[in-house]
């Protein structure tokens, strides 16, 4: 498929493709003129994918196959024949079962896996005068003690960014690689609580939170 400057727009396979963040990554594909090959658990269930067949180009450029992230090999047939996959927010086993299928297509370029920024910021050793960046990572013994987290490997084996959503034009870009911090600013709880509070006041949202001992820290984008 050609776009009004002539560039092939290939095809995309976005997993979760019915979640919030994920519905927005897809209409921003479908309207940069992207086939969109969408995982969900049931294609038949046409009330919760009401929101993806009304976006536009969806009739014409969009398709919602099944598969689960804890089934391995689930996504070999989603991912195959597709040069870019999306993955977000899934879990570690999840993420295996995705990457062993992205390994299986011989076409794929491009690999993206969206994460929070809790995998560079949950730790207590870090100095508060330097902004964390791309080289930061979250302490698994303090995600251990905290149970944030459960024990696991590293994945390795396909290489892995983090990408914004509100640019999906970061997906073609041969010199995009590693890790990107998109998380352009850092909002304590109580700030956040105090935003919503005087934004809905007819809402119960509490005044504060309990302060949690922790250093304070801000974000370092500048690879971005």
């Amino acid at each position: 498929m050609m776009d009004q400057q002539g560039e092939f727009k290939g095809k995309v396979c976005v997993t979760g493709a019915s979640g919030y963040l994920a519905s927005w990554l897809v209409k921003r594909l479908l309207l940069s003129g992207y086939q969109v090959r969408g995982t969900v658990r049931d294609p038949g269930n046409h009330g919760k994918l009401k929101h993806l067949w009304q976006l536009e180009g969806a009739k014409e450029r969009l398709e919602l196959v099944k598969a689960e992230l804890m089934e391995e090999g689930s996504f070999d047939e989603a991912i195959m024949g597709c040069e870019g996959v999306e993955i977000l927010d899934p879990a570690i086993k999840g993420t295996r079962n995705v990457l062993n299928s992205c390994k299986k297509n011989p076409s794929l370029n491009r690999v993206v896996l969206t994460s929070s920024s809790t995998a560079l910021r949950t730790r207590v050793d870090f100095d508060s005068k330097v902004p964390l960046d791309e080289s930061s990572w979250s302490s698994e013994d303090y995600c251990q003690e905290l149970k944030v987290t459960k024990k696991h490997e590293d994945i390795t084996d396909v290489e892995i960014g983090l990408k914004q959503i509100t640019d999906v034009n970061v997906v073609p870009i041969d010199c995009a690689h590693g890790r990107y911090l998109c998380s352009s600013f850092v909002l304590g709880n109580n700030d956040l609580v105090s935003i919503l509070a005087k934004r809905y006041p007819s809402l119960p949202v509490p005044e504060r939170f309990e302060q949690l001992d922790g250093p304070d820290f801000e974000f370092n984008t500048s690879k971005l």
